[in-house]
């Protein structure tokens, strides 16, 4: 028996993804706030001996696209007919979603309506009779509390019916317009009470009031921050001594096999020294940081300081939505320029991808720590008020960078956003921690390594090609020299940045490697023992100042441009993408090396 389709389609934030999952049993991560689902995702379920393939789609306010989320929608509704069409609704703001239904049931009678977040609607004293709603509809009405499960067997059900024939609903037609908003509200007043007074939270008094906003938004992050620093060290550690210990078993079994001692150098202290390395200094901080994001966006705090951040990006030419890809981009610049879709006009889209690597992502965090712990910092706390100062000099050069490509090469006016606040929900602890460690973690984890082995095998290639007694390493280290230190850095640091284009991560160990003139990538103890290394080899505040700057501000990860280019479909924007940051980075740098 051929599958049967369904589609969930409504407005951003309704709760389709939850449904999706749900409903399939999958567990695609989903987020308290608009344009988290840019793309439609598909699966299956199987109810009643009957297949059926369920597609989520983005969400949109209107059949009339208006950004590349919506057009997919919309293209997918217009060039396929779903046996069943699930119009998702908010059951809190029944008014302003019934237009976009309306358009979805001139679409096709083969409908039924989902009231999600009822839940919600009944803490804030809202009642949607259901029954009433149908009648007046045409179609079935189900409620449902989707990220509880409730309301869902009878969504099941009524699918089943919808799709088999057992029932043949009539939809009512309403032409576009004024009449559709008119009967939007005759029929959301037919159907719904209210029976408490709408009032703003203490919480968003603070988020979003003028004095207290960026205050509160400072402290949320310096706390996000010192949780990541305070916690990832240990996990550092042991993972570091665990790699240890296997590199040695490894480099035994090879050579009591018979490998020639190249061989295992290369594969062992090469390749894979470069990987253990890059997972014991990502995973840790990865896997605090990244769950705790999610659940921030699963609380509803991420799209409030979006929010707060409108304002900033329009007076900088820029979109407010430009915001959400910046936060997003503190996880990964990839996934920062993914999300730059959600922006309507193309100009300021542009901008928002060509601007998203200025915003350190969590790959450039382990450099900016060892730095900080090292040369400005000795208390967890400390280090995480630094980090979100030098978080800030990335924002503020975010503003300043789409301000420039807003005046010169993306010249235009700012287009007006209307950005929807989502309500507070409980964060699902368990299940959005769970989708974030294998979402989140394991996806940039497996692409670091990716990249990583690649990489081991050119830097070991660069440390053990020699010429007369010096390496390729050091050469190149010294012909890069005088551009170096007039960057207020050496020709070590700016050659570890060149060799780390595919992954930040490997950026601080290929300087070590250099310094020590090591055929192999370096091992360390502890972090004093790096730090007098770096001492020896010239390094002063200046110089440790000078490179978290330019961590900041250098070229993105081979991922991310890669990413760019897919987005872009240009080689112009994508190298774009490469001068922007690197420009910015340059002249800071210079200028701080001349005043300090």
């Amino acid at each position: 028996m051929s599958s049967r389709t369904v589609a969930l389609a409504g407005s951003p934030n309704v709760g389709k993804s939850t449904v999706f999952n749900e409903l399939t049993g999958m567990h695609r991560h989903t987020g308290n706030w608009i344009g988290k689902t840019v793309d439609t995702k598909a699966s299956q379920f199987y109810y009643k001996f009957n297949d059926y393939s369920v597609v989520d789609l983005p969400g949109t306010y209107s059949l009339h696209p208006a950004s590349e989320e919506e057009a997919v929608a919309d293209a997918f509704l217009k060039e396929h007919t779903p046996d069943c069409l699930v119009c998702v609704v908010d059951s809190t703001l029944l008014e302003r979603s019934l237009p976009l239904v309306f358009q979805l049931l001139q679409l096709t009678n083969k409908a039924v309506v989902l009231l999600n977040l009822c839940d919600e609607a009944q803490r804030k004293g809202i009642f949607v009779d259901g029954d009433k709603l149908s009648d007046m509809l045409g179609v079935p009405v189900v409620k449902s509390t989707a990220r509880t499960g409730r309301g869902l067997n009878n969504l099941l059900e009524q699918i089943h019916l919808v799709t088999t024939g057992a029932v043949n609903p009539t939809a009512i037609q309403v032409d576009e317009g004024e009449e559709s908003f008119a009967k939007a509200k005759e029929i959301a007043v037919a159907v719904t009470q209210q029976f408490k007074k709408p009032q703003q939270s203490l919480l968003d008094k603070i988020m979003l009031g003028k004095v207290t906003s960026f205050a509160a938004m400072a402290v949320i992050f310096a706390l996000l921050l010192w949780i990541t620093v305070s916690l990832s060290n240990y996990p550092s550690e042991l993972l570091s001594n665990f790699f240890d210990w296997l590199e040695i078993r490894l480099a035994q079994i090879m050579t009591s096999g018979g490998v020639s001692q190249v061989i295992t150098d290369l594969l062992v202290h090469g390749v894979l020294r470069v990987l253990f390395w890059v997972v014991a200094v990502m995973l840790p901080p990865m896997a605090i940081f990244f769950p705790l994001f999610a659940l921030l966006e699963d609380f509803g705090l991420l799209p409030r300081i979006a929010f707060n951040f409108d304002y900033c990006f329009e007076k900088c030419g820029a979109c407010g939505k430009q915001s959400l890809c910046t936060c997003m981009g503190l996880g990964c610049n990839a996934v920062g320029v993914t999300g730059a879709r959600i922006i309507d006009s193309k100009r300021e889209r542009l901008i928002a991808i060509v601007t998203n690597s200025l915003t350190p992502c969590n790959g450039r965090f382990p450099i900016l720590l060892a730095i900080i712990g090292m040369f400005f910092a000795k208390s967890s706390l400390t280090a995480a008020l630094v980090l979100l100062a030098f978080i800030a000099l990335s924002l503020i050069g975010t503003f300043a960078a789409s301000f420039v490509l807003g005046k010169t090469v993306f010249r235009g006016k700012s287009t007006p956003v209307i950005m929807e606040l989502p309500p507070y929900r409980a964060p699902q602890f368990a299940k959005t921690i769970l989708i974030s460690l294998r979402e989140k973690v394991v996806f940039v984890l497996l692409r670091a390594v990716v990249v990583a082995a690649p990489a081991g095998l050119v830097i070991w290639a660069f440390a053990n090609i020699r010429v007369g007694d010096t390496s390729l390493l050091s050469l190149v280290a010294g012909t890069l020299d005088g551009v170096g230190r007039a960057l207020g850095m050496d020709g070590v640091i700016l050659l570890a940045f060149i060799l780390g284009f595919p992954a930040n991560e490997i950026v601080l160990p290929i300087a070590l490697m250099t310094y020590l003139s090591s055929g192999t990538l370096s091992e360390l103890s502890d972090a004093s023992s790096l730090q007098q290394i770096l001492i020896d080899n010239g390094w002063t505040v200046k110089t440790a100042l000078c490179t978290c700057v330019f961590t900041l501000f250098h070229f993105p990860c081979s991922t991310t441009l890669l990413t760019v280019f897919k987005e872009t479909k240009s080689i112009k924007w994508t190298l774009l993408s490469v001068v922007v940051p690197l420009t910015l980075g340059t002249i800071l740098c210079l200028i701080l090396n001349i005043i300090i």
